[in-house]
């Protein structure tokens, strides 16, 4: 199967290329990502490939129809960039990898959370510089605070284990329970949890409903000085509504890896541009953010599991036995 493949780095090309050892498929690399713009790139290929920033609209599974593509493979687990309804439309499965070693971000939340509480990206500079003040680094211990988890899929379970380890009272809200989890976390109603959460964590899908779940009223519920973390999708947090909060001292601490403007700046090299996003700028400016560039899924294993369900869902589309747990499909976003 010809395959292009679309936001491509180094990175993705070394494992896509080790797991499509032995297959016969062709993959064709391109750096740009895959809008309207592009569009063109996908001419005379049976399917393409693309990750999170790829914007696949309505006019862009029209135009990937007309140009003979029957197959759209995601190199994640969300599909909130794909316009589903004018996939199925148009006839073009979409596949994906739904599950690509949930702990690598678990951990990575974690470690925004111990940074931002124990501020050793802080204490790394200064020793860097000579300066081996420790004032102003006062951190606190997450043996006796509460922990609040908004998801609790395999990400979020995967985190709640972590936290219910460092001895933290651990609070979650989901439409679907996990029974496994009873004997480590409380559920509790969404605003109970809210209220509650010294230390708050988003481990939720992008959906209609989760849009700015994080806002100026969800805000006011929280305790005073929250931590907010953000591992899952940018969209779930209202950037403006979060920096009014940082700057009146509601909020405390905030560490994210995704920003609901992301497809503009990350997996890019900005440093020798001028940066146009004033809201992320504006966030740079607090000593008490953290910012990652979407990496938390960034491991060895995770990038291993993504490059070998990626070409087992092109062989099974290929054969046709498509993986069910893999296929996206019109009733998920209904």
């Amino acid at each position: 199967m010809r395959v292009a493949v679309f936001s491509t780095k180094p990175y993705d090309k070394h494992y896509l290329d080790l797991a499509n050892s032995g297959q016969d498929h062709e993959f064709v690399y391109f750096e740009s990502s895959l809008r309207l713009k592009s569009l063109r790139l996908a001419e005379n290929f049976d399917a393409v490939c693309v990750f999170v920033n790829d914007l696949i609209s309505e006019e862009v599974i029209k135009g990937l129809a007309e140009q003979g593509v029957k197959l759209l493979v995601l190199r994640c687990a969300g599909f909130n960039n794909v316009d589903i309804e004018s996939a199925d439309n148009y006839g073009i499965r979409v596949l994906r990898v739904p599950s690509y070693s949930p702990t690598a971000v678990a951990e990575h939340t974690v470690a925004l959370i111990m940074t931002l509480n124990r501020k050793t990206h802080k204490a790394y500079n200064r020793v860097r510089e000579g300066n081996f003040s420790i004032e102003r680094l006062t951190g606190f211990e997450l043996s006796n605070k509460t922990v609040g988890i908004i998801g609790t899929g395999r990400i979020g379970a995967s985190f709640a284990r972590i936290m219910n380890g460092f001895g933290s009272k651990v609070i979650a809200y989901d439409q679907f329970p996990n029974e496994s989890l009873q004997n480590i976390l409380e559920y509790a109603p969404m605003e109970e949890v809210f209220k509650q959460a010294d230390v708050l964590s988003l481990h939720c899908p992008l959906t209609p409903e989760t849009f700015h779940l994080i806002n100026k009223d969800s805000l006011q519920l929280m305790k005073k000085g929250v931590m907010i973390v953000n591992t899952s999708r940018g969209k779930l947090i209202d950037t403006e509504a979060v920096i009014n909060g940082l700057k009146e001292g509601k909020v405390g601490y905030l560490g994210i890896d995704v920003y609901e403007q992301e497809e503009r700046l990350f997996f890019k090299d900005l440093s020798e541009s001028i940066i146009l996003d004033d809201k992320i700028m504006r966030l740079m400016t607090f000593p008490n953010v953290l910012i990652t560039a979407h990496q938390a899924y960034f491991t060895d294993n995770a990038l291993t599991q993504i490059a070998n369900t990626t070409v087992q869902n092109l062989t099974g589309f290929e054969k046709g036995i498509l993986p069910e747990q893999n296929e996206v499909t019109l009733e998920m976003v209904h």
